[in-house]
Formats: structure tokens, sequence, C-alpha cells
């Protein structure tokens, strides 16, 4: 099985994921502060690696930059913040996914296995992107792009929208859109989906402010309009 690294002043997390993540088979190296942490992943670099933003030493974006210098290995941040800035900084410098504290270990674990898989799917025969209009989903790459312009995604945002945008014109409930998002034992909220359709519609306008390819159909469920 793969090799997760954990990154986080707080032991109590540490240990409580750790746990969880060796019960499904994978092995794990923790570390406390992001300057030893920088050390261990060059030294061995994991298959992933989640890291908390707020550490000493050496916090997560700074951990994140000075890996990216010598490798590319997978990157998830947990984070107690709730600042955008952050979050699209983070992408854009190459981590994978923001998953804000408290979260639920269920939907960590399924989150590790995503990006593992879609890492997975970059070593094998490339996937046919989605094309619909001016939006352009590489799930393989984990790109997307709105009239040539790259639009950064969180992981559960992608999957929403890839949800969508293989069927243009046909509504998905939010149901639907929870079933392609997250792992059947994971619990969430349905006002959960409006949340993140919310973001996806921001993060789209930053591009083009007419943006309305994602259409509410009230007490329905939501559609991707082709346009």
């Amino acid at each position: 099985m793969a090799t997760i690294v954990l990154v986080d002043d707080d032991r109590n997390i540490l240990t409580s994921v750790q746990l969880a993540l060796e019960s499904e088979g994978y092995e794990v190296r923790t570390y406390t502060d992001g300057a030893s942490a920088l050390i261990g992943l060059n030294q061995s670099p994991p298959d992933l690696a989640v890291f908390d933003i707020k550490m000493p030493r050496m916090d997560g974006m700074e951990l994140l930059r000075k890996l990216r210098e010598t490798q590319k290995v997978p990157v998830i941040f947990l984070t107690s913040k709730d600042e955008e800035v952050d979050e699209i900084l983070g992408l854009s410098m190459g981590a994978e996914d923001f998953i804000r504290k408290p979260f639920s270990q269920r939907l960590l674990i399924q989150r590790i296995k995503v990006v593992l898989r879609r890492h997975e799917v970059s070593d094998e025969a490339d996937e046919e992107a989605i094309v619909r209009g001016k939006l352009k989903l590489d799930a393989r790459r984990h790109l997307c792009t709105w009239d040539d312009q790259p639009v950064t995604l969180t992981v559960t945002e992608f999957l929403i929208l890839q949800s969508l945008a293989q069927r243009p014109g046909f509504v998905k409930s939010r149901d639907n859109l929870m079933d392609a998002a997250y792992d059947d034992q994971v619990y969430v909220d349905d006002r959960t989906i409006d949340s993140h359709i919310k973001r996806l519609r921001k993060k789209f306008k930053q591009v083009e402010d007419s943006f309305e390819a994602i259409e509410t159909l009230y007490g329905v469920g939501y559609r991707y309009r082709d346009i």
C-alpha cells in the first residue's frame, strides 16, 4: 500500500489519523513541524502528504513551496482557516485539496484514495478530456480551464463539475452530486453541495463575470448548460 506523510503540530490529530490510515493498510510517517518534515520528505518521498497550514518553524504553505523545488508529491491541506485566498494560493502552488478542521476522518481517507487513484491513472493511458463550450476538464491532470484561462478547483469541486459537465442539459439532484463527490460512507448535508456550487460559480466569475453555465432548478437540483 501507499506511504502517507502527516504533518501537524496537534499530536492528537496525528495519532488518530495515523491509526485510521493504518487500519486502511497505509504506511504512515508523522511530523510535528514543517522543518523536520521537509528533511524527511526529501530523504524518503511518500506517495502522498497531508499538511496542516498553521505550524511552528515552517507553516504548510512554505513547506509546500520548498517541497515543490525538488518533487511533485501530491499534497492535501488540513486547515482551520476559512480564508479563500489561502485555498487559491495553495491550489495554484500545486496542492490537491483543502479539508477544513474539524474534519471527518472518513472524508480525509476518501480524498486520499481519490488523489492516489488519479495519480495512478496519470501513469496509464490518457483519459478523454471533457470539452463543453468554453469549459475544458482534464481529469488525468486535474486541470480546468474556461476560455483557455485556468480555474483552480479542489478535488470536490472538480468532481461535482465533472458530474454536471458529463451530461449537459440533464438535471443532477443534490443526492446525485453527493454520490459523485463523496464516498457513500461519508455523510454530508445536502446544503454542502449548494456551498460548493456557490464557490464554483464564484471562481468562474473571476475569469468571466457573465458566467452562467451552472443553472439552478429550484427544488430539483443543478444542470450544466453547454454554451
